[in-house]
C-alpha cells in the first residue's frame, strides 16, 4: 500500500468518535471515515445535503448512518491515501494473518469532455492473506438521524431516504449485505453507491477502471502545484482537501465538511460549516493562488459574480448555500445526540443575517488577480470593474459602522478595525484595478477614498496609551485578526506601530504554541480552546518581522498537531493539544500551505 501518512494500529469495534478521519471526495459529495474504516459522515445530494451517513454526530453507539466492513477477529488496522490522491486504502489483519484491504474513494474524471463527479461513493475490497472473513453492514440514514427503509434486489439494494433514493450496486451477496453476516471474502468484490439508478457496464470492470481513472485525475492535479521544496507532502495533503471543499458545479467553497463539532467539550459552539463564507474562501483561493492552483480560483469567482449580481448593489451577506441560496435558517435535529454525546446538532447557520462588513473587502481581494493574470480562461473586463465599484461602494458607506466582526458575535457589534482594514483594501485592490484597465480617474477616485479609510483606522483604533492598535474603534481590545494588517499591507512589516501591536497580541493570547482569536467573553463566556488559523497568522507575522526561526519552530508543532490523515481542525486545546471544532477546516489548511511557502528554502537549493 502506497502511503502519504499511516494510523497507528488500532483495535477498535466500531464506529470512533474522534479526529482520526479520512476525507474521501469528488467536489460533489464527500464523506468521512474513522480509523476502523467506517463511513461515518457523509452528505447527499451534495456537501450540505441530509447526512446518509451521521455516526459521527451519533452519540456513543450510533445504531444508523454508518457503512462498515469488518474483519472477523481483527487485531489491527492501518490507513494509508493512495499518493497524490484523496483515495483511502485500509488494511484489516487478525492475529491469525488473515488480512483484507477495502479502497474507498469517490469518482472522479474526465468523460466525454465533461468531469464525471457523480454522488456516489465506491468500496473496493479484496482478501490479501489467508482466509479472511468480514461483515459488510450498511445503514443509511435519512432526516438527520433516522434510518431508513429498504428494498434489495438479486444484486442491489435501494435505500429510501425521505427525499432521494440511493442505491447500492455490488457483486457481494446481497443477503449477507441485508443480514449483515459474517462470510469468506475469497475473491474481490465492489460496491457502488449511488442514485438510484440501473448501473450501466460490468460491476467490476467499471469499479477499478474507475479508480484508475480517479487516481490518474487526482495525480495530474496535484503534478500542476507549484509547490515548496520543503513539506511537500504537508501542502499537498492541505491542498487536495482544499479543493475537496470546492463544490465544482457552482464555484463554492464550504468552510469545512461538517456541522456540530464543538469548540471543545460541552460548550455549545456547535456550528454547521458546510457553507460557503465570503472570508473563508477568499483564505482559500489565496492559498491555493500561491500554489498555482487556478481552476479552484475560476470557479469561485463565477460564484463569486453571481452572489454579486444577485445583489444589485446591495449588502453582500457573510455567507451563503454551495448553490448561492441567501436562506439558511438554523435549527436543531434532535435525532441526532451529537458529536460524542455533546448536542445540539445545528442544522443552517444563523450567521447569514449578520452583519460583517469584511466581506466586501473579501469580494474585491478575491476578483482583483482576475485583472491581472492572463493565464485565466477568463480575465475580468470593464464590465466586471463595474460591477465590482458597487460592492466597493458598500465598503464605503460601511467602513465605520459597526457590524458582528469576523468571529460573528450574535449579541455584541462594534466597529472592527480588522472590518475597516477590509473595506480599506476593497478600495485600494479597485484603485489597482483600474490602473490595469486604464481608467486614471477611477484610479485616483479609488485611491482617495482608500486614503480616507486609511487615516481614520489609524486615528480612532490606535491607542496612544498602550501603543497599540485596538481591535475596535470604541475599546482597547486585543484580536489575533490585528496579525492581518500585514498581510492586507496595511501596515509593513517594520512599521513600529504593528511591531508593538504584534508584541501586545502575542502576550496577550498566546498560550504556548498557540493563539486564542481573543480573551474576552463572548455569547458562550470565556473561549478555552485556540483558533488554529491565528497561530498560523502569527507564524507569518513572526517570520516578516525577522523571528524566522521561531516561526519554524512554531510551524513545526502545527504539523506535528495534524490527524494521521494529514489535516487539521478548526480549534484545538493550548492544554492537552486534543483538536475540536469542525473537520476538515479550510482556515486550519490554508495555514498549513501559506506558512510552508513561506518558510521553505528554494527550490534552487537543492538543485
Amino acid at each position: 500500500m502506497t502511503a502519504t501518512q499511516s494510523a497507528s494500529s488500532l483495535t477498535p469495534s466500531g464506529p470512533t468518535p474522534d479526529m482520526n478521519l479520512w476525507p474521501i471526495g469528488n467536489c460533489q459529495v464527500s464523506a468521512l471515515i474513522d480509523r476502523t474504516g467506517t463511513f461515518v459522515w457523509g452528505c447527499v445530494p451534495r456537501v450540505d445535503g441530509d447526512p446518509a451517513f451521521c455516526a459521527l454526530l451519533g452519540g456513543d453507539a450510533p445504531e444508523t448512518g454508518l457503512w462498515a466492513i469488518e474483519l472477523e477477529g481483527s487485531a489491527k488496522t492501518t490507513q494509508a491515501y493512495i499518493r497524490n490522491t484523496p483515495i483511502l486504502v485500509t488494511r484489516h489483519e487478525d492475529e491469525a494473518g488473515n488480512a483484507v484491504e477495502v479502497t474507498d474513494f469517490c469518482p472522479r474524471f474526465v468523460r466525454e469532455g465533461r468531469t464525471y463527479r457523480p454522488t456516489s461513493f465506491v468500496r473496493i475490497v479484496k482478501p490479501v492473506a489467508g482466509s479472511p472473513r468480514i461483515r459488510i453492514r450498511l445503514r443509511v440514514a435519512t432526516n438527520w438521524g433516522q434510518p431508513t427503509t429498504h428494498t434489495q434486489g438479486s444484486n442491489h439494494i435501494r435505500f429510501l431516504m425521505d427525499d432521494q433514493t440511493l442505491r447500492l450496486t455490488t457483486d457481494a451477496p446481497v443477503g449477507h449485505i441485508v443480514g449483515e453476516r459474517w462470510f469468506r471474502l475469497e475473491r474481490p468484490m465492489h460496491l457502488f453507491l449511488g442514485p438510484d439508478e440501473s448501473f450501466a457496464g460490468v460491476l467490476h470492470e467499471a469499479a477499478e477502471a474507475m479508480l484508475t481513472r480517479t487516481k490518474d485525475e487526482w495525480r495530474h492535479w496535484v503534478r500542476g502545484l507549484a509547490t515548496p521544496v520543503e513539506w511537500q507532502d504537508v501542502v499537498i495533503r492541505a491542498a487536495i482537501t482544499l479543493k475537496l471543499c470546492q463544490h465544482e458545479e457552482t464555484g463554492a467553497i464550504v468552510a469545512a465538511l461538517t456541522t456540530s463539532i464543538p469548540e471543545h467539550a460541552g460548550s455549545e459552539r456547535n456550528w454547521d460549516y458546510r457553507y460557503c463564507w465570503i472570508r473563508d474562501a477568499y483564505y482559500t483561493v489565496q492559498a491555493l493562488n500561491r500554489l498555482g492552483a487556478l481552476d479552484v480560483l475560476e470557479g469561485y469567482l463565477e460564484y463569486l459574480r453571481n452572489i454579486v449580481d444577485a445583489s444589485k448593489g446591495g449588502h453582500v451577506q457573510p455567507l451563503y448555500g454551495v448553490g448561492g441560496e441567501a436562506t439558511l435558517v438554523e435549527r436543531v435535529a434532535p435525532a441526532l445526540p451529537g458529536y460524542r454525546g455533546m448536542g445540539p446538532v445545528r442544522v443552517g447557520n444563523q450567521a447569514y443575517e449578520q452583519i460583517q462588513h469584511d466581506a466586501y473587502g473579501q469580494i474585491i481581494l478575491s476578483d482583483v488577480q482576475a485583472f491581472f493574470d492572463q493565464r485565466l480562461f477568463r480575465m475580468s473586463s470593464h464590465e466586471d470593474f463595474k460591477s465590482l465599484e458597487l460592492v466597493g461602494d458598500r465598503a464605503w458607506e460601511t467602513y465605520d459602522k459597526p457590524d458582528a466582526g469576523l468571529w460573528e458575535l450574535r449579541t455584541k457589534a462594534h466597529v472592527h478595525t480588522y472590518s475597516a482594514a477590509m473595506c480599506w483594501a476593497a478600495c485600494d485592490r479597485l484603485a489597482n484595478a483600474a490602473g490595469v484597465l486604464g481608467l486614471e480617474d477611477r484610479r485616483t477616485f479609488w485611491n482617495a477614498r482608500a486614503d480616507t479609510i486609511r487615516k481614520t483606522i489609524e486615528t480612532s483604533a490606535w491607542r496612544e496609551e498602550t501603543q497599540r492598535i485596538s481591535a475596535t474603534f470604541g475599546g482597547d481590545d486585543l484580536d489575533a485578526s490585528l496579525i492581518q494588517l500585514l498581510d492586507l499591507r496595511f501596515f509593513a512589516p517594520d512599521d513600529p506601530r504593528f511591531q508593538s501591536t504584534l508584541k501586545a497580541v502575542e502576550e496577550g493570547l498566546r498560550r504556548g504554541s498557540h493563539m486564542l482569536r481573543y480573551a474576552t467573553e463572548d455569547d458562550f463566556g470565556l473561549p478555552h480552546t485556540a483558533f488554529n488559523v491565528c497561530t498560523f497568522w502569527l507564524i507569518e507575522a513572526l517570520h516578516a518581522t525577522g523571528r524566522t526561526a521561531d516561526a519554524c519552530a512554531l510551524f513545526a508543532e502545527m504539523v506535528a498537531r495534524r490527524t494521521p490523515a494529514g489535516l487539521l481542525s478548526e480549534d484545538i486545546d493550548p492544554n492537552t493539544g486534543e483538536l475540536w471544532g469542525n473537520y476538515p477546516q479550510t482556515y486550519s489548511l490554508v495555514g498549513l500551505i501559506n506558512c510552508a511557502v513561506l518558510l521553505s528554502k528554494p527550490w534552487s537549493a537543492v538543485r
